[in-house]
């Protein structure tokens, strides 16, 4: 889906082909398409935070008592830090699969 396998180098991070080389699926459906990419990336990482919250509480625990509080924020925004570009190329694959349907009933043309 993405024209590189890799993350790096982070300049090409997001680079699609034009067009799917498996099923010739337009991989931009109109202009700005996948600016509404924010908001699963978002949500994503809501959820993330939330995981990481519920296994930090389990293990470590919250308490007022001491700096707990600072040591997850510290752990959590530093994942969510270094798994941002992998956040970012599945919010796009997300954000595609929501609106271009694939299957029986969908048309899939053949390359041209």
């Amino acid at each position: 889906m993405f024209k590189q396998k890799g993350m790096f180098p982070f300049k090409h991070l997001l680079d699609m082909p034009d067009r799917c080389p498996v099923c010739n699926q337009k991989m931009e459906l109109e202009p700005g398409f996948y600016y509404g990419t924010g908001y699963v990336s978002y949500g994503l990482s809501v959820a993330l935070l939330a995981i990481i919250a519920v296994i930090f509480g389990l293990t470590y625990g919250f308490s007022y008592k001491d700096n707990s509080v600072f040591i997850f924020m510290g752990i959590g925004f530093s994942l969510l830090l270094l798994l941002q570009p992998w956040l970012m190329r599945i919010s796009r694959v997300l954000y595609l699969w929501a609106f271009v349907k694939y299957g029986k009933g969908a048309a899939i043309t053949s390359h041209e």
